[in-house]
């Protein structure tokens, strides 16, 4: 509190206890005594101050932050005394111990060929115990494979993080017996991308999985039956924007395909089709409409679906666009 506000309240008969009382009341409405105006607090100074005034209303406040300080990454690194969050994404959440891999003691320096030995086996015992039981070796394996394929399909964290709770969920549940880790885990990765609304094809997952494609859809039936997943149907937009930029064309182009799949959907023309098929047809289509020069062929390619089915598909969305203008 200032020397002007002390004086202030000294001058009108205030005691120090109802000065102290008047203070915590205004603090906790988060208000100024002088102004009304609203408390910020500086960290860097320790104080809480008014916005609009500048009165220093509380001073030499506790710093919660820590006592070192940092200004690269590597840096911060170094001094940080935490370890990462728990994540669903590792067999252990995260919480278990790694021995570095560096043969070096806390100084840096290298360790002798008998400690290098010991520190081998300590690895060795270590990596066992982080994987006591079938159970959790099982998960460590189907996690692994749920990173690689998430990776190699570009899918970002909270995808896996989905991918890996739902898996989790099917070996809580006893659903593995006669069915495979890998088809478990590609059938978790395609319902999560679904679930989060970042969606990959069918031949897509596919094509990234160590199963056939039969058995992934058969687990994938089996998975979302029995865990009851609420995954509503692939929205044919969720795809345009992906195939816009594999095919590098317009903004132009890509608003005419969003307005023709919008159209489509309002006119019910998108009931029973592939929204794979669709997305691609629009983007065919809102490509001419632009005047670019795009081929069936190479949306073909981007898309994973037939020329025939693109054709098709073209002209009921031009027709389904022809319909919405004249009504």
């Amino acid at each position: 509190m200032t020397t002007t506000k002390i004086q202030r309240y000294s001058e009108s008969g205030v005691t120090a206890h109802e000065r102290e009382h008047e203070t915590e009341d205004e603090q906790e409405e988060g208000t100024c005594p002088e102004c009304g105006g609203h408390l910020v607090a500086d960290e860097g100074h320790g104080e809480t101050v008014c916005s609009e005034c500048g009165l220093v209303v509380e001073e030499d406040s506790v710093d919660r932050g820590p006592e070192w300080r940092a200004f690269d990454s590597k840096e911060k690194d170094q001094k940080s005394r935490v370890g990462a969050p728990t994540t669903k994404m590792m067999h252990d959440k995260g919480l278990s111990t790694n021995i570095g891999w560096q043969d070096k003691d806390a100084y840096g320096n290298t360790l002798g060929s008998r400690q290098r030995e010991k520190m081998q086996r300590l690895r060795t015992w270590n990596e066992r115990f982080r994987t006591r039981d079938s159970k959790e070796r099982n998960l460590k394996q189907a996690l692994g494979e749920i990173d690689r394929m998430a990776s190699a399909l570009g899918l970002p964290k909270n995808v896996r993080e989905t991918a890996s709770v739902i898996y989790r969920r099917a070996l809580d549940e006893d659903l593995l017996p006669g069915r495979s880790i890998e088809g478990v885990a590609t059938s978790s990765v395609y319902a999560a991308a679904r679930q989060t609304g970042v969606p990959r094809s069918l031949d897509e997952v596919a094509a990234v999985s160590r199963i056939d494609e039969m058995e992934f859809k058969r687990t994938y039936r089996y998975i979302v039956r029995e865990l009851g997943l609420e995954i509503q149907p692939a929205d044919p937009l969720s795809y345009v924007s992906r195939f816009a930029s594999d095919l590098d064309i317009s903004d132009e182009s890509e608003r005419r395909a969003n307005e023709l799949l919008k159209t489509a959907k309002e006119e019910g023309v998108h009931s029973g089709k592939s929204p794979v098929g669709l997305a691609a047809a629009a983007v065919y289509a809102g490509s001419l409409l632009s005047n670019e020069k795009v081929t069936q062929s190479e949306v073909s390619d981007v898309a994973n679906v037939s020329e025939v089915t693109i054709r098709n598909r073209y002209q009921e969305l031009l027709e389904a666009g022809q319909d919405g203008i004249a009504a």
